[in-house]
């Protein structure tokens, strides 16, 4: 175990072609072991873009596997929050992934129904047959959900209309920048993980290429905090030290808003015994001056921009602009990565709760460090925000 381990988390900076760390977490999904070679079942909808190979890429959907089950909520992150592990892994193990290999600005019959799925709002049902049977294993990540029963498709077929919304089917036919359609479509009440899956499939933007589902992830989040922030810049400012609590899934989060003109901060901070951390606690930490970063949060990857897209759009919620800073937490339960939809739902559910409020930086710190396990003086060390003590922090 070495320290890059920390910050990579899965991505292979290390140049093997799968995480050893990962490959331990590997589990045979909770449904009884079965040499199916086809599967005819709702999809919730949605495809999963692998990233390895790139720029041809495995792409095929997530089909149920049970006769009865709710495909819908087996790939809705939103309306995991509050569900333990155990819910999390059947939902994932219940749902095969088809795997078709093709270059990302290509198009085929397959994918063609493929996408034709993900457009849907409902369930579409699918049929689909594996030149292999499905191997029934779960994988995880750090940035995408967990993955259940896999196997190489050899034909495809849509069994039912999809639901799809007027705006998407002309989006998915226009040469519309992706940084242009994702405002208009969350504001016209999609689902903002929907929104992310048809980003994925290639069903947005000008050249219209699969986006491998990790990227495409990290890529919604960051272009659409990147519009919420635009915005609260026009807020005025906390007026007072604000702090947002919250945690699940043995992830512990403080949000500290500062008074001031927009900076971001987080720290993602592991205690020893996590699936990253076997032998000893560390801290990762990230920053954006209100000019904003050019440059990709390496240290805390997905992790960062999920978290950054949940504060704005809580500040945007507030109309209000302030200094920000996450405080998370990762305790010893969390052994298996679910990705970071956990995280972003964790700041989202923070904003819910009340706030506490604080006439002074003092006062509010003083508050944090009586729920955080790791000293608050071990982030103030590594802080840019703390650091820069202005006269309205006393």
């Amino acid at each position: 175990m070495s320290r890059q381990c920390l910050s990579c988390k899965g991505r292979l900076w290390c140049g093997l072609p799968s995480c050893p760390l990962l490959e331990k977490l590997r589990v045979e999904a909770p449904i009884a072991r079965r040499a199916l070679t086809s599967v005819f079942g709702p999809s919730p909808p949605n495809a999963f873009v692998g990233w390895q190979g790139y720029p041809a890429v495995q792409v095929g959907p997530l089909i149920a596997v049970e006769e009865g089950m709710d495909a819908r909520l087996y790939d809705s992150p939103a309306e995991w929050y509050g569900l333990p592990y155990e819910d999390i892994i059947r939902f994932r193990s219940s749902l095969a992934r088809g795997m078709h290999r093709q270059r990302v600005s290509e198009q085929s019959a397959m994918l063609g129904e493929i996408q034709s799925a993900v457009m849907s709002t409902k369930p579409v049902d699918i049929e689909a047959r594996f030149s292999k049977p499905l191997s029934f294993k779960m994988s995880f990540s750090p940035v995408s959900q967990p993955m259940g029963p896999t196997a190489p498709l050899q034909d495809l077929r849509l069994a039912g209309n999809p639901t799809v919304p007027k705006r998407v089917d002309e989006f998915a036919n226009e040469r519309i920048k992706v940084r242009d359609a994702l405002p208009e479509l969350l504001s016209s009440g999609l689902d903002y993980y929907y929104v992310q899956k048809i980003l994925s499939a290639g069903l947005l933007g000008e050249k219209k290429k699969l986006v491998p589902t990790r990227w495409a992830i990290t890529a919604a989040d960051r272009m659409i905090a990147d519009l919420y922030i635009k915005n609260i810049k026009e807020f005025p400012s906390v007026s007072e030290f604000t702090v947002f609590s919250n945690e699940y899934l043995y992830n512990h989060f403080e949000i500290l808003l500062l008074p001031g003109a927009w900076e971001f901060e987080q720290f993602e901070a592991w205690q020893a015994g996590t699936v990253w951390t076997p032998d000893g606690a560390g801290i990762a930490q990230e920053y954006e001056p209100y000019q904003g970063r050019s440059d990709y949060a390496e240290s805390e990857g997905g992790g960062y921009y999920a978290g950054r897209f949940g504060v704005a759009e809580g500040l945007r919620d507030m109309h209000r602009q302030a200094r920000a800073i996450i405080f998370r937490e990762i305790y010893e339960g969390y052994q298996l990565p679910v990705g970071v939809w956990e995280l972003r739902e964790n700041v989202r559910h923070a904003f819910k709760n009340p706030p506490r409020k604080f006439a002074t930086l003092a006062e509010a710190l003083a508050d944090i460090k009586s729920r955080l396990r790791i000293p608050i003086i071990e982030y103030e060390k590594k802080s840019t925000v703390l650091r820069q003590r202005r006269l309205s922090d006393f």
